[in-house]
């Protein structure tokens, strides 16, 4: 037997989630010498991935979020994870095998054969940090990808403004964009992220938008306006983008990481649509999982950005949580917006 420790969601949270309250670290025994379920297999976790989404199912049961599912009190919270197979009944994923899948975070995982469709073996020819298969290579990169050329369709010369740029996904967009040939301004919390944005991603232009008024810096990083807005935080920024729209502009609708931890009576309400007609704006939300967006993007998303990782010309940032114990405060961190690019749980070994 082994200790397997877990992040848990352990009360509802009014408000901004507070570790140790609201998510905890709690152990249970692991029988690591038990045969694997009857299809399935028994692995150890390397990563899981923190993500802002699931601040959308830490809610209560009778006040689910659209779209997404309330996780009961005292569940361990599942998300997408990395895992080295130590035992196996399934002859497509055999031990030693490094999966990726949707699984709870935790140090060990049991899989059975129902539930083994949901992973698939790493496919690592690079041999590259395994994590970033949660970063650039993995969802967050499907996400940016896919939501900048089906839904942005950028073209040439346009000027895109990202909100949220130095987060798992806001990062990639804007490097996917200078690629494209787009004049790229990124919007982010704090001084030190906005030189992250100029510096390593080399964005255009950059400003934090918690120092002064954010509807002046975007005026003067692009006073032509703006032809895209690629949306992860919602709130005053939709408004600043929507000002600063040109005619026939689209907004890529991803997140609105702002809103998350309102409570309904405190969420920030857009108060200039009304342009949106007579500029003839375009404004979708998305999902990747959704027909005609993952599915449609998956290969040449995973050749491209490979390609640009490999040399040199994409660069990713993480905000890497070291242990199991310290989760409860990374994923506190991420929903409060202090975590510096993509945020993980690194358990050991690659």
């Amino acid at each position: 037997m082994v200790q397997n420790r877990a992040l848990v969601f352990s009360a509802v949270p009014d408000g901004l989630p507070v570790a140790g309250k609201h998510m905890q670290v709690q152990a249970t025994e692991f029988d690591d010498a038990a045969q694997p379920p009857a299809g399935g297999f028994t692995a150890k976790t390397i990563y899981a991935s923190l993500d802002p989404y699931l601040r959308l199912r830490l809610v209560a049961p009778d006040k689910p979020r659209p779209g997404f599912e309330p996780l009961p009190a005292g569940s361990i919270i599942p998300n997408t994870v990395i895992a080295r197979i130590i035992k196996s009944d399934n002859a497509a994923l055999p031990p030693n095998t490094v999966v990726i899948g949707m699984a709870p975070i935790q140090e060990y995982i049991s899989v059975t054969g129902e539930q083994a469709f949901q992973f698939s073996p790493l496919q690592n020819p690079a041999n590259v940090d395994l994590k970033l298969f949660l970063g650039p290579l993995g969802m967050p990169g499907l996400a940016a990808y896919a939501g900048l050329y089906e839904v942005a369709k950028p073209r040439t010369g346009e000027t895109i403004f990202v909100s949220g740029a130095s987060g798992a996904v806001g990062q990639l967009v804007g490097q996917i964009a200078k690629q494209a040939g787009l004049r790229v301004i990124g919007a982010a919390g704090s001084d030190e992220k906005v030189r992250l944005l100029t510096d390593v991603f080399k964005f255009d232009g950059a400003f934090n938008h918690r120092d002064g008024d954010a509807r002046a810096h975007l005026e003067r990083l692009a006073p032509g306006g703006i032809d895209i807005y690629y949306d992860n935080v919602g709130g005053e920024l939709l408004d600043v983008a929507i000002d600063a729209m040109k005619p026939l502009g689209r907004i890529v609708a991803c997140g609105q990481s702002s809103q998350y931890n309102a409570l309904p009576s405190q969420q920030y309400g857009i108060r200039n649509t009304w342009q949106m007609p007579g500029k003839r704006i375009t404004w979708r939300g998305m999902n990747i999982f959704d027909d005609g967006l993952g599915d449609k993007y998956r290969a040449v998303h995973q050749e491209k950005v490979g390609q640009w990782i490999s040399d040199g010309t994409m660069q990713a940032v993480f905000s890497e949580t070291k242990s199991i114990e310290e989760a409860p405060a990374g994923l506190a961190d991420l929903f409060a917006g202090k975590n510096v690019g993509k945020a993980v749980i690194h358990f050991g070994e690659q």
